[in-house]
């Protein structure tokens, strides 16, 4: 069955977020409707030597290839093999068509950022754990996972790739104040060290886009605005304030809106840039296309 996702349109910079509730033995999980192309029943998995103990192999529902990953096998579930009622989740982000296994599909809700809170270091440890965020919805706790940091780590060629930025060639360092708000450890790590690796070493990383707007508005407060930002660079997804919802605050303030902005995000999609461009975001750049990413910075700088 297809996803009913089109039919519950979030309107732009709101700071919600549609999660799909789907269970692994009846522990309760989360993904964004946004990331999700359609649910259907399991189907059967060509095996793939020499792939990632989650990967179960490929399939071809249509006219495309999918890898399958059995998610409960990479959770560390017990009950982790096939069964008859399974069903696929089939995603779509990073340019990629991927199936998840799952035990069942709950539904649908609508949540604000606001709700959902960032796992402590009690749960994932010094490193980054593979909850994106946790939401309480209707007395259950939903854990909402980190579907890039997953495949990143079962497949590290389809993030970010330094030699990206090699194929630049020599470039001189930029010491442009840029404010990214990124709240994967992992790719917040990897952001950095690629921009740093480009020439652009003042760089303030924050957690969430709430973390970045207070700090631009302490910036207002100080008079202190052009010292401290030339350029923002922001994910869509994160806790308390959303990419788009920052967007939006930062385009209609009379004192940030020339800021150039750029929205950095597995979820760009048609219908994503349309948002994005409503709510005036400079350019728009799907991950993990970093050497683009900095390609563009250099345009809206001036440096090129």
């Amino acid at each position: 069955m297809a996803a009913a996702k089109n039919e519950i349109l979030l309107e732009s910079g709101t700071n919600e977020i549609e999660i799909m509730e789907f269970t692994i033995s009846d522990v309760l999980y989360g993904i964004n409707v946004a990331k999700v192309k359609e649910i259907m029943i399991a189907q059967p998995v060509k095996f793939m030597p020499h792939t990632h103990p989650a990967v179960e192999g490929i399939y071809k529902p249509r006219d495309i290839v999918i890898t399958v990953i059995n998610l409960p096998r990479y959770l560390g579930d017990a009950n982790s093999e096939a069964g008859e009622k399974d069903l696929f989740i089939v995603t779509n982000f990073n340019h990629m068509n991927i199936a998840f296994r799952v035990h069942t599909v709950v539904g649908i809700r609508r949540i604000s950022w606001m709700d959902i809170q960032k796992p402590d270091k009690t749960i994932s440890g010094d490193n980054e754990g593979v909850a994106t965020g946790i939401a309480q919805c209707d007395g259950r706790l939903v854990t909402i996972l980190d579907f890039e940091k997953i495949v990143a780590e079962i497949a590290p060629e389809t993030s970010i790739q330094m030699e990206e930025i090699d194929q630049l060639g020599p470039r001189k360092n930029n010491k442009a104040p840029i404010l990214i708000a990124e709240d994967s450890i992992l790719l917040s790590h990897m952001i950095r060290d690629a921009l740093n690796r480009a020439g652009y070493t003042n760089l303030s990383m924050f957690g969430n886009g709430r973390e970045l707007w207070d700090h631009l508005c302490e910036s207002e407060r100080k008079g202190t605005i052009d010292q401290d930002v030339s350029l923002i660079i922001t994910d869509i997804e994160m806790p308390q304030m959303d990419g788009h919802r920052l967007t939006k605050l930062v385009k209609e303030h009379p004192a940030f809106k020339q800021i150039p902005l750029i929205i950095f995000s597995s979820l760009i999609t048609d219908e994503m840039r349309i948002k994005g461009k409503e709510l005036g975001a400079d350019e728009q750049l799907s991950k993990p296309e970093i050497g683009h990413l900095v390609s563009i910075m250099d345009h809206l700088l001036g440096r090129e």
